[in-house]
C-alpha cells in the first residue's frame, strides 16, 4: 500500500491550491503534446501545490478504448513534474473511475508513474449500494492514498447519506476529502461524519464547490461530539475553477490564510465580496445556467484567449460553448481584471520554451 511521506501529509494537511488539469486539443481532436505538457509547467510555475490529472476536467472520454489516452496524460504530467526538480512540495493527484476492477487498476498505473493519491469519484455508479461503494474505496485504499469525491448529481454524481460519510471518513488511507456537491446541506453532512470520526485529524477538507469558494475557505464548522467542541475548515481547493487565472488563485489562498490568523471585520467583507466576483466568473465559465454543459469548454476558452490552449476543442464534438456563454466570459473578464493572471501567463509564455 502507497502511503503519504511525511513531507507531503504536511503540505497536504496546511492547504494548497490544486488545479484540475484540462486536456489540449488540435482543431482535429488529436492530444497536442506540447500545449498539454505547457500546461503542466503553467500551473507548477503558478504556485500550486499539486495537480490532478485523469479528472472531469481532462475529460472522461480519455479512457475510451478507441482513444486511449488516459495512461498518457498521466505519463506526460508526471514527466513535466520531475523535469521541474521542484525544491517544494507538490503532490501528484490522479483521477480514478469506473466499477471496483477499472478503479484498481487506475489506481495501480497512478502508482506506477509515481502519483501521490487518487482522487476517486464515485459517478456512474448508481447501481452500487452504499456499502459496496465502501468496499470499493477500501480496495482503492490498499493501492493508493485515497482523496475522496463528492460530486454533484448534476453532472453524474450522487447523494450519499451521513452515516455513508461517517464510514468512509473511518477507512484507512483515506487522506483527504473533496466536497463538491454545490449544496450546503449536503457540504454540511461531509464535515459533520469528519468531525465525528476518529480520523477526524487525519483528513484534510478540500472544497470543490466552484459555487462558493471562498466562503467554504473562509468558514470553521464547529459540531458538538460526545460533549466537546470539534472544529474542521476546508483548508485548500481541488477546482476546475482553479484550472485557469491559477496564479491569482494562489494568492487568493494565501489571503485567506492571513485572514485565518487575523480576522478583521474588514478583511472579512473584502473577502466576502471577491467570493462573490468569483461566483460570477463561475457562473460565466462553468455554465450553470445550461445545467453545466458548457463547463469545459468554458475552462478552454479562458485559456485560449490567454494563449496556452489553441482552441475550445472536446473530445465529444458536442461539446462545445453554450449560446450566449462566449459573451458571458467575456462580460467577467472585463468586469475583474483583478481576478485574471494574464501578465503573468504572457510572461511565463515568453520564458517557457516548448
Amino acid at each position: 500500500m502507497k502511503t503519504l511521506n511525511q513531507s507531503l501529509l504536511t503540505h497536504l494537511q496546511e492547504g494548497t491550491v490544486f488545479p484540475a488539469h484540462p486536456l489540449a486539443l488540435n482543431a482535429d481532436r488529436t492530444i497536442n503534446e506540447e500545449k498539454q505538457r505547457q500546461l503542466t509547467r503553467y500551473y507548477i510555475a503558478s504556485g500550486a501545490g499539486g495537480v490532478a490529472v485523469g479528472v472531469h476536467s481532462t475529460q472522461f472520454e480519455i479512457r475510451e478504448p478507441a482513444i486511449n489516452l488516459f495512461e498518457t496524460v498521466l505519463k506526460w504530467a508526471a514527466e513535466e513534474v520531475e523535469n521541474a526538480q521542484l525544491k517544494r512540495p507538490f503532490i501528484k493527484i490522479a483521477g480514478i473511475c469506473g466499477p471496483t476492477i477499472q478503479a484498481k487498476e487506475e489506481a495501480k498505473l497512478a502508482v506506477k508513474y509515481g502519483y501521490d493519491m487518487g482522487l476517486l469519484s464515485m459517478g456512474g455508479l448508481q447501481n452500487y449500494t452504499e456499502d459496496e461503494i465502501l468496499d470499493r474505496v477500501k480496495e482503492v485504499a490498499a493501492i493508493i492514498p485515497v482523496f475522496g469525491f463528492y460530486l454533484q448529481p448534476s453532472v453524474g454524481g450522487r447523494i450519499f447519506s451521513y452515516d455513508f460519510w461517517l464510514k468512509f471518513a473511518e477507512i484507512d488511507n483515506v487522506m483527504a476529502i473533496k466536497c463538491a456537491s454545490f449544496n450546503r446541506y449536503q457540504t454540511l453532512d461531509v464535515m459533520r461524519a469528519v468531525c465525528n470520526s476518529s480520523r477526524c485529524n487525519q483528513i484534510a477538507m478540500y472544497t470543490g464547490n466552484d459555487d462558493n469558494i471562498v466562503a467554504d475557505l473562509m468558514t470553521t464548522y464547529s459540531f458538538d461530539v460526545n460533549g466537546k467542541k470539534v472544529e474542521k475548515q476546508f483548508i485548500g481547493g481541488l477546482l476546475g475553477h482553479w484550472a485557469v487565472w491559477t496564479h491569482q488563485a494562489v494568492s487568493l489562498l494565501e489571503e485567506i490564510k492571513l485572514y485565518r490568523k487575523n480576522a478583521s471585520a474588514q478583511s472579512s467583507k473584502e473577502l466576502l465580496s471577491k467570493g462573490v466576483e468569483i461566483t460570477d466568473v463561475n457562473a460565466a465559465m462553468f455554465d450553470p445556467a445550461n445545467h453545466f454543459h458548457g463547463c469545459i469548454p468554458g475552462i478552454h476558452e479562458i485559456l485560449r484567449r490567454q494563449g496556452l490552449l489553441n482552441g475550445t476543442w472536446c473530445l465529444n464534438p458536442e461539446e462545445k460553448l453554450s449560446e450566449g456563454q462566449y459573451e458571458e466570459i467575456s462580460r467577467i473578464y472585463n468586469a475583474y481584471p483583478h481576478l485574471n493572471d494574464d501578465n503573468f501567463v504572457r510572461t511565463f509564455l515568453a520564458n517557457d520554451k516548448i
